[in-house]
């Protein structure tokens, strides 16, 4: 006996009605027989096993029609099929599929805003991937999907078509024909109901805008909803830190032109009236520690009111809760608002609730980095007391690692101990290995091509390595360096060096003398505080003067040769001590940074002392301008009635000293050849005006500044004096781009002296090793 079921059709969404057709058709029943065996026909690709494991039937069932319409379901459910029958022959049940096909390629046409890998990750989430079954309706969701990513890029008139070509093996290339078309820019943005500011001063506030002439690397014009929540966000700000405590967005209208080309944006506010703080009361639980919580309150009585000032108070006193072991504290700011005289009050109401200790740690995140490499950091330890104090400290040291892109903590209660917390910290890993080849380029120092590998977190252990090779015209190097920040578990740290130099006057002559210094350092930091380092070490090096083919040694280095010979060994100690408080080691707009560091040549052929101090403090004027200022003091003498070694000298002159003069340049020079042989004392001081670049908005890594530089290297028989000073003014551009950190200068001289060699226009692309 051969008898057919049913056929389902061709789409899963015909489960429904041909559930219903069974039901309505009597003549098709079967009349419930037990299974003696199942067999699986038109498979291709799909197991046996598949089929067998979804079905509701296992030979010894009895069949029935019901049992049979929930098989068709349940294969259907798998989405691996686009047709499905059951036969039966006697007491045997025989399942025929179709398979869908598979996809086998995807490709895309037209693509060039976005890479491939982007669009490719976009539909694997949707579904569709190379591999996997397809269906009509699994393209058109794909489409809908890639159109969603280009309207996230503001190009809203993007077209995508999908076509599925059949080839063999039952399979399909599935093809996306992309049209792209423009982004949508925005035309207009206009704010109504604004009395108190002018439209201008609150577009100020705004990342978007209407386009200029850097628009094309900004793309500050192109609407993003996003974007706008943001700056929405950031005009509430701008208004409730100015008084008005009412102040409200009542609606944003975004219109689009027929084209999908133009954009417009229509934000209506209402301003209410400004109030001014009449006085701060404190009500509530304070620990019997009133005195102690006054002294954090930001909000000023008689001054307007300010959103931010309010919110920095409660973050104080929440924190201040926390350091007594108050994890659950709240603290709420109430205002009396007195309308009629525009003065509004404000009650601080505070509630410690229970005090907590820390049950448990947790980290996630760290799939590379070990567990260890970050509890280490950690001066909040699980079965103590919470201390806000701590945890803080304790993320900030892990952030300060320098191996994640995210790190955040959270505070989760233990269901059932309402005394204690699990701390959860939260990282968001970044690559930290490098392989690097390429080539730096300046004005002082033309082509330089260079190669490094680089692991700031070897295998995960926390251990810095790395090996770089540097082929400058007059400065090479090839440096191995590497460094255990946890060499004792009290967090002193070892770096060991071994390094290679050749330095050779800036004279473009490659057959120039030339000074090589070759040799391994040991080093040893030391923890004194949370913030300070200390740093001791030795190293042992040999230094050769080298004469050229083409230019002789000057006489300074030729009498230090004759006394001492050609090759000379030194054994430096080295101390030193370091504390950098900025926000940021790339682009720092507040803090300060300071280091010192000190050789003491204590064995070997030459004995000097070689001192250098840095102090750099960033004072941010408003969120978009910055005052820098930059002191560099530099200090040499010679030991147990040796001279100060030449090659030892401090240079000063060009870019990272005094702009407007060549690289090197400011300092004693050489009697006989003329040749800059620098000084064994300096002095440079810098300040810097930082701006965002015009057209450049709020972006920090294409800045813009004003400088004003002053400096110079001294011989050891002269004084130092300031009116020897040479100094310069300028403006230059900072942009962090992709090739590196790029520097240009334009500066003139506004003190120098006859002989002195200017360079107005100074700049440098690229790092090195």
């Amino acid at each position: 006996m051969n008898f057919s079921i049913t056929r389902a059709f061709s789409q899963p969404a015909s489960m429904a009605a041909l559930t219903t057709l069974l039901a309505c058709m009597p003549a098709w029943a079967v009349t419930p027989f037990t299974v003696r065996d199942i067999r699986v026909e038109g498979l291709q690709r799909i197991e046996p096993g598949t089929v067998f494991a979804s079905l509701p039937l296992r030979v010894g069932d009895q069949y029935s029609d019901d049992k049979g319409a929930a098989a068709i379901r349940a294969l259907f459910a798998l989405g691996l099929f686009k047709d499905v029958r059951l036969e039966t022959q006697g007491d045997v049940l025989v399942v025929v599929v179709e398979e869908r096909p598979s996809v086998a390629l995807v490709e895309f046409v037209g693509l060039k805003e976005f890479d491939k890998d982007v669009l490719i990750k976009a539909l694997k989430e949707v579904g569709l991937s190379e591999g996997r079954p397809f269906d009509k309706a699994l393209a058109d969701k794909a489409e809908q999907e890639l159109k969603r990513q280009y309207i996230n890029r503001s190009l809203y008139g993007a077209e995508v078509v999908s076509t599925a070509t059949p080839i063999d093996r039952n399979r399909v290339n599935l093809t996306f024909t992309i049209t792209e078309g423009g982004p949508a820019k925005i035309s207009q943005i206009q704010i109504v109901g604004n009395k108190a500011f002018t439209e201008s001063e609150l577009r100020d506030q705004f990342n978007l805008d209407t386009g200029g002439w850097m628009s094309w690397y900004t793309k500050s014009d192109r609407y993003s909803r996003t974007k706008l929540n943001a700056d929405l966000e950031a005009l509430r700000s701008f208004y409730l830190a100015r008084g008005f405590l009412e102040f409200r967005i009542d609606s944003t209208q975004v219109a689009m032109s027929p084209n999908k080309q133009d954009m417009s944006i229509t934000i209506n506010v209402t301003e209410g009236e400004r109030f001014v703080v009449s006085g701060v009361k404190l009500d509530g639980n304070y620990l019997d520690k009133e005195d102690e919580f006054r002294t954090l309150v930001k909000i000023k009585p008689g001054q307007a009111y300010n959103a931010e000032t309010v919110a920095e108070t409660t973050k104080a006193f929440t924190d201040y809760f926390g350091k007594f072991g108050f994890a659950f504290a709240r603290v709420e700011a109430k205002p009396e608002i007195d309308r009629q005289n525009n003065r509004v009050q404000f009650v601080l109401m505070a509630e410690p609730s229970r005090r907590a200790y820390v049950r448990r740690i947790n980290i996630a995140g760290n799939n590379r980095t070990r567990d260890e490499v970050i509890r280490r950091e950690f001066r909040q330890f699980e079965a103590a007391w919470y201390d806000g104090d701590k945890i803080r400290l304790s993320r900030d040291r892990v952030d300060r690692l320098g191996y994640f892109t995210d790190v955040n903590v959270e505070t989760q209660e233990v269901p059932g101990a309402p005394d204690q917390v699990d701390l959860v910290l939260s990282v968001v890993e970044k690559p930290t290995g490098s392989v690097t080849l390429g080539a730096g380029f300046s004005s002082a120092e033309k082509v330089a091509l260079s190669f490094g590998i680089q692991q700031e977190n070897a295998f995960g252990s926390g251990n810095y390595l790395a090996i770089s090779v540097n082929t400058s015209k007059f400065n090479q190097n090839l440096v191995l360096s590497t460094t255990d920040p946890y060499f004792t578990q009290n967090g002193v740290s070892r770096t060991l060096d071994v390094f290679h130099r050749t330095t050779r006057p800036l004279l473009g002559d490659l057959n120039a003398y030339s000074l090589v210094n070759s040799g391994l350092g040991l080093r040893f930091g030391v923890p004194v505080t949370e913030t300070d380092r200390v740093f001791m070490g030795l190293n042992v090096e040999q230094t050769q003067i080298r004469e050229g083919t083409t230019l002789g040694l000057p006489v300074e280095y030729k009498d230090y040769a004759a006394q001492f010979g050609s090759t000379s060994t030194a054994l430096p100690l080295t101390l030193g001590w370091a504390r950098d408080g900025r926000d940021s080691a790339l682009v720092p707009t507040r803090g300060s940074l300071q280091r010192f560091n000190s050789d003491v040549s204590v064995a070997g052929d030459v004995r000097y002392i070689r001192s250098n101090y840095q102090f750099q403090q960033y004072i941010p004027l408003s969120k978009k301008y910055t005052l820098a200022f930059n002191t560099d003091l530099g200090w040499g003498k010679g030991l147990n009635g040796q001279p100060y070694p030449l090659f030892k000298n401090f240079y000063v002159g060009g870019l990272g000293s005094v702009r407007g003069f060549e690289q090197s340049t400011l300092g004693p020079s050489s009697k006989t050849t003329g040749i800059y042989l620098g000084g064994p004392k300096k002095m440079v001081f810098n300040a810097e005006f930082i701006t965002p670049f015009p057209g450049a908005g709020n972006d920090k890594t294409l800045r813009m500044f004003g400088f004003v530089d002053a400096g110079y290297a001294f011989k050891d028989s002269e004084n130092v004096a300031f009116s020897a000073l040479r100094a310069s003014a300028g403006v230059g551009l900072s942009w962090i781009s992709p090739m590196g950190p790029l520097r240009f200068s334009y500066a003139n001289p506004i003190r120098k002296q006859s002989g002195d060699k200017i360079q107005q226009l100074q700049f440098q692309i690229g790092t090195s090793f």
